[in-house]
């Protein structure tokens, strides 16, 4: 390996999937305030196809919200999309347009 290449190289570019965790299968030892987007380790999306989560625009979402039913961060996930105002895909299983019903009915 050329030193050009190991200084072009981030000296974080690895993450141990043991730190990350794995899904389904949370570690004690993290803080949910410090890392409060530790929820997605569980998510079911994270396991499958994320195109299905952001389909074209007039495509079906069938399928990504057939997987949310079955999801158990889903209200984290639901919450975090509001929170944060995404604007795409499918969060908690809701659409876009689905989340900005909520907030409507809820403001």
């Amino acid at each position: 390996m050329t030193d050009a290449y190991r200084s072009a190289v981030p000296d974080d570019w690895f993450v141990d999937p043991v730190r990350l965790g794995v899904p389904g299968v949370r570690r004690a030892d993290v803080d949910e305030d410090e890392n409060a987007l530790a929820w997605q380790s569980d998510a079911l999306c994270a396991q499958t196809d994320p195109e299905a989560f952001f389909p074209e625009k007039g495509g079906s979402t069938r399928d990504a919200k057939k997987i949310c039913t079955s999801c158990e961060v889903r209200a984290q996930c639901l919450e975090y999309a509001l929170q944060n105002d995404e604007r795409f895909g499918i969060w908690g299983g809701l659409s876009e347009r689905e989340r900005r019903k909520l907030r409507r009915r809820a403001g």
